[in-house]
């Protein structure tokens, strides 16, 4: 058995007493027999496990040393991967100053302040003494030399042999023992001489600028990228193919001919039209050119004013409009300008719809949009499918354009889009007119925030469309009908025909005797909201009749109004008074109405159909009107109720469709039948602004008192 031993201190005594005790330990352990001592766990291998070798390899290789160095290559300008890895691993490093005996380099001794001072006492002892020495010397040996030559000689020998011998080469020692004590090892030693070259400070500046950025954003999805691979591999097969194709019998190989082909490269299209910077550079320089182009014009929109018309006034002499800039798109020079509407955030931009009035002659339909910054092209064009009769634009997000058709759709497109298409659309699956669409107008969003706007047609329906998120909703407002006074009644009718102006219409009668056959439905032409309360609005209609209708209401009318004998083509109210509005009509009348009243309070005979009129923005009582011979008519009642201020002749030979007034630059628009749109500048004498509201409506009350000769109402 094995005994346990303590470690002791190392003395002689411990010495021999451990040899003493081993050798009785081992001599009593001679007789027992050695057993191997085995754990009870350990695992039991055959004989032939025990004799299997196994190799086993050691190489230097560092395990944990990085596989795939990628380093940058300055000179390719890539990332390389970088084939040698540093496998040294560094398990202890210091820093030692050993040196080897017997170099004869190790480093002096230093030795301490008051040693050196000692060796340096006795250095000058020792010198003094061998130079009194030296004294005493040559004074003995002028002695000598006095007395006799033969003393001299053997006093010079005896001189010679009582100097040591080693005094004549002392210098050289001392000087090699000095070289070998000031010898530096190499290891820890360098003696280097440098020069640097001092750099000068230098002060520069530039002044460069910045890089050009480009805001970029895309959305990747996977179809997309599917998509992309599918072109790229349908490309690289093609490419085989033609490379792969072999020449029709009896064509030439290229090698039988006895020339070559140039290197060229790769043709690739050029889609540098497509650029929008490009587009944008481009709409820069063509409103440049065209500024450049009508410079007289520009100067005369933002400088020009008529003097005299300030000096006269109004009452003495007839206002002249300064004609301005004339807007053609000249693809659709023969249809009619249908429609007309300013953008309600740009002051310089509006929208022109073209179709025609004309029954027998109707087709595709377009919206073109100009600026007057540029006025020799529109700035977007949207074909559609059917002739466009009216507009307008969104209030609150001024990009959205609500359009009525001839065909009885309305559709709505986004200018911020780049698609042609409309935005939403009515069909007839989801419900249209069925007639044409005379005029929309926007109104205030509902409850739920969805942007609705109103639309009324021949059919004599006003519907309610509202923008929804995927579609566009469909309602009815009211419908318009005639009282029963208006019906007509007959014995035994088969047919009955009613002339109008563009046909007669015939209706079948399969009924017997004493029924009452009644057209009560009204067809509907224009209509305009009140500007204080968004529920009630005027309704015209092509018999004649006006409705003032409510929105909470749909199966009555709030009042009828009777006095035109023809269609009624526009209704406006006026921006400053909410009781007042105006009434134009192919009668050749203009009728100014009080909505409490059934009664016109005034009215104007233009001699020829009034197909539209327009109130002023800036003041509440003047108002503009076009007719069919091409005449523009100013009202203002404030100094001429009755006749108008104004009266030219814009256009001979065409009749004018519409004027709009802008809100925001003292002009307004006239269209035409022949396409063209026109831009006028109001005097100084129509556009002057009033400070207050307040001011604009007690203006006109009172002059609709004064000429109606009622009491005056609290509105």
């Amino acid at each position: 058995m094995y005994q346990q031993r303590t470690a002791q201190p190392v003395t002689d005594a411990t010495i021999a007493k451990r040899t003493v005790i081993d050798v009785n330990h081992d001599d009593d352990d001679d007789w027992l027999p050695k057993e191997l001592q085995k754990p009870p766990n350990q695992c039991q291998l055959t004989p032939e496990e025990l004799d299997e070798e196994f190799t086993r390899i050691l190489n230097a290789n560092n395990p944990l040393a990085p596989q795939n160095i990628a380093r940058y290559n300055f000179k390719e300008k890539t990332f390389k991967c970088s084939p040698n890895v540093d496998h040294l691993v560094v398990h202890l490093d210091i820093s030692g100053y050993l040196t080897f005996k017997n170099d004869g380099n190790e480093e002096k001794p230093v030795k301490p302040v008051q040693e050196e001072a000692e060796t340096e006492e006795k250095a000058t002892n020792t010198e003094e003494t061998t130079e009194e020495n030296k004294k005493t010397e040559t004074s003995e040996q002028q002695t000598n030399t006095e007395n006799s030559t033969e003393n001299n000689t053997e006093n010079n020998t005896t001189e010679n042999a009582e100097k040591p011998p080693e005094a004549a080469p002392q210098p050289e020692q001392e000087n090699d023992a000095n070289a070998a004590n000031n010898s530096k090892n190499p290891f820890n030693f360098s003696e280097r001489a440098l020069q640097t070259f001092n750099n000068l400070s230098r002060e520069t500046s530039t002044n460069t600028e910045p890089p050009p950025k480009n805001t970029f954003s895309d959305t990747v999805t996977q179809w997309a990228i599917f998509d992309e691979y599918v072109k790229d591999l349908a490309q690289k097969e093609k490419a085989n193919k033609d490379k792969t194709a072999k020449p029709a019998f009896g064509a030439k190989n290229k090698g039988d001919d006895h020339t070559f082909e140039l290197p060229v490269e790769n043709h690739v299209e050029d889609v540098y039209y497509r650029d929008p910077e490009l587009k944008i550079s481009i709409r820069k320089i063509e409103r440049m050119t065209n500024q450049n182009t009508h410079d007289e014009i520009t100067q005369d929109f933002k400088y020009w004013d008529d003097v005299a018309d300030e000096v006269k006034g109004l009452k003495n002499s007839n206002a002249r409009l300064l004609p301005l800039w004339k807007f053609v798109y000249k693809k659709e020079k023969k249809k009619h300008v249908t429609a007309l509407c300013w953008n309600p955030s740009l002051s310089d931009f509006f929208v022109v719809g073209y179709g025609s009035y004309n029954f027998s002659k109707q087709g595709p339909g377009l919206i073109a949009c100009f600026t007057l910054k540029n006025p020799s092209y529109p700035e977007f064009v949207y074909n559609t499918n059917s002739g466009v009769m009216c507009l307008d634009f969104y209030e609150k997000t001024p990009s959205l354009i609500a359009v009525g058709m001839y065909d009885g759709t309305v559709a709505v497109y986004d200018l911020a889009r780049k698609s042609e298409l409309p935005l939403y659309k009515s069909s007839t699956k989801t419900g249209k007119h069925t007639d044409p669409v005379w005029e929309v107008k926007w109104q205030k969003d509902d409850l739920y925030d969805h942007p609705n706007f109103f639309s009324i047609s021949s059919d004599g329906k006003i519907i309610q469309w509202t923008l929804l998120k995927n579609e566009l909703q469909k309602m009815d407002i009211i419908v318009l009908r005639y009282d029963k006074e208006l019906s007509i009644k007959t014995e035994d009718p088969k047919t009955i025909e009613v002339e109008n102006e563009d046909a007669s219409i015939q209706a079948l009668i399969e009924k017997d005797n004493n029924i009452e056959v009644a057209f009560d439905n009204a067809s509907g032409s224009c209509f305009d909201f009140n500007p204080l309360d968004d529920n009630v609005f005027v309704v015209g209609t092509e018999e004649g009749s006006i409705f003032k209708c409510s929105t909470n209401y749909n199966k009555q009318y709030l009042m009828t109004y009777e006095g035109h004998q023809m269609a009624i083509y526009c209704t406006k109210y006026n921006k400053f008074h909410p009781r007042i509005f105006l009434s134009a009509s192919a009668d050749w009348t203009i009728k100014l109405w009080d909505h409490d009243y059934d009664k016109p309070i005034i009215t104007f005979d233009l001699n020829s159909p009034v197909s539209s009129i327009e109130w002023s923005p800036y003041s509440s009582t003047i108002f503009a009107a076009v007719t069919n011979e091409g005449k523009i008519y100013i009202y203002e009642l404030n100094e001429k109720k009755y006749e108008p201020v104004c009266e030219q002749q814009i256009v001979k030979k065409a009749k004018l469709t519409h004027i709009r007034f802008n809100k925001y630059e003292p002009i307004l628009l006239v269209g035409d039948d022949k396409g063209n749109i026109y831009s006028l500048k109001l005097p100084p004498s129509l556009r002057r602004h009033s400070k207050e509201p307040k001011d604009e409506m007690q203006k006109l009350e009172k002059i609709i008192l004064i000429t109606s000769g009622r009491m005056p109402q609290n509105n």
